[in-house]
Formats: C-alpha cells, sequence, structure tokens
C-alpha cells in the first residue's frame, strides 16, 4: 500500500473500534522508521473488549469457555460475568497503587483468572508482560527487573499432564534476585497445591479480587498495552512492545477477514497466553470481534488421549481451531490412521489454522483428509502480533498451496531479498522482509530501546523490517517459509532449506515427526544431519527406515544435499510454544558450547539427544 491506501484501509479498519476520542491522524511518520498509528486518538482496550458488548444488549452471551481436562472442570463466562470480575479485580489492584503505565508481570497457568489479570491491566492503563507459567526464575527475574514490575501476579502452581509445578518457589527465588523487588505479589491458591505466603507482600488472590471495581482508563492509542519478551535463545530477551489503538484495529481486522469469525462463534486458539498466539487470539482478538474464546488448560496428546482436541470441538461447537502444526503431528503419531476423529461430531468446524512452525504438506493433507476442511498454514511473529502471510476463511478464500502459508496480507508490502538487500527473482529462495512501514498492531518498537529495535530489525535492510525468515515467492504470489535465516545449510556453496528437507522425510508413511540441521563438515562445510520420531506401533527396523529416508532425500532433492544421516529418537527438543531447538541441536552436534534455552519445554531431552549427536559434526 502506498500512503494514501494505507490511510484510507486502516482508517476504514479503526471506525469499528469504540474511541475516547476518534483519530483524525492514520500514520504518524514524523519520527520514521518509528511509525505510529492513530497518535492523537484515545481510547480503551477493555472497554472494547468486554464493556462495549454488555452496553450493546449482548451481556448474556458467552465470552469465555474455560475447559480444563487436567482438573476435570469446564466454567462459562458471560461478557457480563467477565466484566464484573475484570472490574473487581481492576479496583483491587488499583488499591495496591497500579495506575496507567505501571507494569504489572503476569506469571500464571491457563486459567480464567490470568486473563481476568490481563484485562484487568488493560481496564486501568497499566502495561502488563505475561511470562510463561514454569518459566526459570532467572529468566523470570529478568523480566521484572527489566519492565520495573510493581506488581506480580501468580498462582501456587501449574499442572501438566499429572505434573505439578511448583510456581510459588520459582517466583520467590526470581524476587530474591531481582535487583527492582515488585511492592506486591497476588498469589491465586489452586487446591492442586497451595502454597504458603510471604507477610507484607505477598497478597491472597481472592482478598484482591473482592473489592470496589473500577471503571476503564482512558489511554492514548500509542500508550503501551503489554510487553511480551523474545525467547532471548541468542542475546538477552527484548520486550516487544504493542500499542492500545493499532492492536485493537489490526486483531479485530484479522478476526472478520482472516479467521472469518462473526460475534457468537467459538474460536479456540489452542496455545498459551504466554505466548503472542495466545495474547492475540485467546484473549484480545475474539472478545474485540464480540465472538466466544476457549481457554484450554491441557495438552492434544496425554489429557487425556490424542482425541481431546476432538472432544473439545464437539463439546463448544468450534467454528475455527489455531494450533500448532507440532500439535497436529504430536496427534498424528499417537492416531496414525485419525481413528480418535470418529467418535465426535465435528460438524461445527470450518477451518483449521496452524501456524508457530512450518507446516509441511504431509501434515496439512493428513488433517484435511481426516477433517474435511480447508487447513490454512500461516505465518506471523511476536514483534508482529498478527498474521502477515495469510489465506482467508470465506468469501476472500483462495486455494490453499501445500508447503506455502498463503499470500501477503493486505498492510504487509512483503519482499525477499538477497544479501545486498536487492529483490531476488521468484522462486528464488532469500530473506524475508517487509517494507515499512509495518501495518497497524506491529511492535512500533522495544522497550526503552528504540536503538536496539533499529539495530535488530531495520539496520540490514534499510527501509525494511528484516523478519529473520528465508524463503521465496512462487509466480502466483503464494509465499514460502522455508528455515530461520540461520538455519538454512549451505553444502559445498549451495543453499538448502531445512523445510524443504523435513517436508521430504516426513512424507514417508512411518515418520511422525522430524527435524534437520547442518553440522560441520570439513570437505562440504556443513551437511544436514535428520532426527525422527516415528508412528506409534512402528516396528520395523530402525536402520531399515533410516536407509529408506536417506535415499528418498536423494531421490527428491538431488545428491546435491549430500544427506547421508537420518536417526531414530524418542522426541525431540522443542520450547513450550512446539517449536524444534534446532540452533541448540546444532551446536551440541557440533561439539560447541551451549546454554540451554529458557524456553525450553523440557531440558532432559537434550540429555537423552545428545549421546546420539556427539561427534556428528567434524
Amino acid at each position: 500500500m502506498d500512503r494514501d491506501q494505507a490511510n484510507a484501509h486502516w482508517g476504514a479498519a479503526a471506525e469499528v473500534i469504540d474511541w475516547v476520542r476518534a483519530p483524525e491522524t492514520i500514520l504518524d511518520d514524523s519520527a520514521a522508521p518509528l511509525y505510529r498509528w492513530y497518535s492523537d486518538g484515545r481510547c480503551n482496550t477493555c472497554h472494547n473488549a468486554i464493556d462495549r458488548h454488555v452496553e450493546a444488549g449482548r451481556g448474556d452471551e458467552l465470552a469465555l469457555i474455560y475447559d480444563s481436562p487436567v482438573t476435570d472442570t469446564v466454567t462459562y463466562f458471560t461478557y457480563r460475568e467477565l466484566r464484573d470480575q475484570v472490574a473487581a479485580f481492576a479496583g483491587g489492584l488499583r488499591e495496591l497503587g497500579v495506575g496507567p503505565g505501571d507494569r504489572v508481570v503476569i506469571y500464571m497457568p491457563m486459567v480464567p483468572e490470568a486473563v481476568i489479570g490481563m484485562l484487568a491491566c488493560a481496564r486501568l492503563g497499566a502495561v502488563h508482560s505475561v511470562v510463561f507459567g514454569g518459566f526459570a526464575a532467572s529468566e523470570l527475574a529478568f523480566r521484572i527487573d527489566d519492565c520495573r514490575a510493581k506488581v506480580v501476579l501468580s498462582a501456587s502452581c501449574g499442572i501438566e499432564h499429572a505434573r505439578i509445578i511448583s510456581y510459588k518457589p520459582l517466583l520467590d527465588a526470581a524476587v530474591e534476585a531481582c535487583e527492582h523487588k515488585p511492592a506486591h505479589c497476588v498469589i491465586l491458591q489452586r487446591e492442586a497445591e497451595p502454597a504458603g505466603l510471604v507477610p507484607g507482600r505477598d497478597l491472597d488472590w481472592e482478598t484482591v479480587a473482592g473489592t470496589e471495581p473500577a471503571p476503564c482508563a482512558t489511554v492514548a492509542a500509542t500508550d503501551p498495552l503489554y510487553l511480551l519478551y523474545t525467547s532471548g535463545t541468542t542475546g538477552s530477551p527484548k520486550g516487544v512492545v504493542r500499542d492500545n489503538g493499532g492492536h485493537m484495529a489490526a486483531l479485530y481486522w484479522s478476526m472478520a477477514n482472516i479467521y472469518g469469525i462473526d460475534p457468537g462463534d467459538v474460536f479456540w486458539a489452542a496455545s498459551d497466553i504466554g505466548w503472542v498466539v495466545g495474547h492475540s487470539y485467546i484473549v484480545y482478538g475474539p472478545l474485540l470481534r464480540g465472538a466466544t474464546t476457549v481457554l484450554f488448560e491441557g495438552k492434544p496428546v496425554g489429557t487425556p488421549d490424542a482425541s481431546t482436541y476432538w472432544r473439545l470441538i464437539e463439546r463448544h461447537r468450534v467454528k475455527v481451531l489455531f494450533t500448532a502444526p507440532t500439535a497436529i503431528r504430536a496427534i498424528k503419531q499417537q492416531d496414525p490412521n485419525g481413528e480418535g476423529a470418529g467418535a465426535f461430531d465435528l460438524s461445527s468446524l470450518q477451518y483449521l489454522f496452524l501456524a508457530g512452525e512450518r507446516a509441511d504438506p504431509n501434515t496439512i493433507i493428513w488433517a484435511e483428509e481426516l477433517l474435511d476442511v480447508p487447513v490454512i498454514d500461516h505465518w506471523w511473529q511476536t514483534e508482529l502480533g498478527w498474521p502477515a502471510i495469510a489465506n482467508f476463511a470465506g468469501e476472500r478464500f483462495f486455494p490453499v498451496r501445500h508447503g506455502s502459508s498463503g499470500k501477503a496480507v493486505p498492510g504487509f508490502d512483503i519482499a525477499v531479498l538477497d544479501e545486498a538487500g536487492e529483490p531476488v527473482p521468484r522462486g528464488e529462495m532469500g530473506a524475508l522482509a517487509i517494507r515499512l512501514p509495518l501495518p497497524p498492531g506491529a511492535l512500533p518498537t522495544l522497550w526503552n530501546n528504540d536503538a536496539g529495535f533499529r539495530e535488530k530489525y531495520l539496520e540490514r535492510f534499510p527501509g525494511y523490517y528484516d523478519a529473520g525468515d528465508a524463503g521465496y515467492i512462487d509466480p502466483d504470489g503464494y509465499i514460502h517459509i522455508m528455515a530461520r535465516t540461520d538455519d538454512v545449510i549451505n553444502v559445498s556453496g549451495h543453499r538448502l532449506s531445512t523445510g524443504r528437507l523435513e517436508e521430504v522425510i516426513a512424507s514417508h508413511p512411518d515418520v511422525a515427526e522430524c527435524a534437520v540441521f547442518g553440522v560441520r563438515d570439513e570437505i562440504k562445510g556443513q551437511v544436514p544431519l535428520g532426527l525422527m520420531i516415528l508412528n506409534a506401533g512402528v516396528d520395523r527396523l530402525e536402520a531399515e527406515i533410516a536407509d529408506e529416508v536417506v535415499a528418498l532425500v536423494r531421490r527428491e532433492v538431488g545428491p546435491v544435499a549430500a544427506f547421508r544421516h537420518a536417526r531414530v529418537v524418542a522426541r525431540l527438543p522443542k520450547t513450550r510454544s512446539g517449536k524444534i531447538l534446532r540452533a541448540t541441536l546444532q551446536k551440541i552436534a557440533n561439539g560447541e558450547d551451549y546454554k540451554v534455552p529458557g524456553t525450553i519445554d523440557d531440558p532432559a531431552t537434550l540429555d537423552e539427544i545428545a549421546p546420539l549427536l556427539r561427534g556428528a559434526g567434524s
């Protein structure tokens, strides 16, 4: 879009928002490349997410469904009930001195109180920073210190499968390590494991929640709504800033135009509030649109089985499910023939959206055949806040192309560049970049770090945002994300994407999931190494399967891939959001020092897999 088109498009998108003062300036480029949207507007996100629906006569409609197979609990909240609980808790935070601009860290499991805490901060104009429940104390301490949190909201414990994760000792250790001490910690006591409270600092959630309701504060559209820290697998975590006005306009537009959700529809993002998907599409997006959102405390398998997703779709009449490819692969690994879905009525489901890692064609085809609905891979990042590459549910839907994340979403001018920053021909792989300005909803900067924002995202390709991913655009405008830029393998000068190699390996009928990364080779520079998880019930010799996979890659990709090593593993090390830790695996294989990422789901996976990798890189 040019300047006039952007003003027209996002000006129209802003008209659906309730403004205290409607913006006259749509795009403010006075501090370019630090662009701002709706800079003279005044608003409140909580009002738009809850209060306005009650005021419009929809207070008795469902806003939030909490479904927790780990506690065998299902709870329903109408918009009126959610508003009343949010307003009361916001009143309690106000009595603790929390006001506009103050920061509140939220370190909680997937429970309704976590959503209430986020919305209560938005109601007061405070800035929340959610930290994934169970993160290491050092990671939590960094975030408390960096944003100088006035209050921390937490819980006594989290529950994953049959395992209790004690949050309170981690919180205590984090606060002890902090240079900046929060004034108060508000603790939700869970029956599975209550915790002791520190006198003078800790408060019981119930006592804070039972106070005089607080009204919605008015804030500038450009004031921050929340901070969400990047994983920090390299360097220190960086606080991504999300503003109020642009965030609302973008999410509302995406719910209607990308996901095809209308008021009253049931939308389920099977993610976690600790991730950007949880912020955008568990909490804010569906509520801004007036839909019903599902908050799920469980896993795709093991809580209690591989049919959990199908059970919830039937129970809550879910229209659109959004999950990670790794979740579908986990279900497929446990139930390769999809027999579990046959016991449930899935007729309400119209679309399945996937994001978080590249969705290989084999996974998409398996889900398409099982569910008989369009399966849409789409692409975005924590920094962007909402999809940049997608398809469109409803009237604008175009044919799915397996292996592609779709086409550029309006507002995102996407290019593929070479190392010199020049566009490459269609079909040729290069670095993915987005021409500035980024649309509303994307990060305007990093927390207290404009210089770091410029350095990390804007300097490599002037005039563009550097996405850090590699891919290509085909002749029909479909965009294919093939790997993180750092994951591209250079074999004797030939650049190979991990995504393409994984796509081929995953097509083997016995393979449920795989990961490919480059290891050092004295002659070729790098060669690919593949790790595979097999489908449940496969009882063939692992060496025989590995030989077949090597031959398959040689046939489909060619000898240039120099792919000779495929090894079977029981599981792969992943972040809690489902991303495979390829860079860490590469360091282990090359004999390099590595740091266990704070985002890792289970550190024991690295101990299990390290003996298979040592010495793989020459």
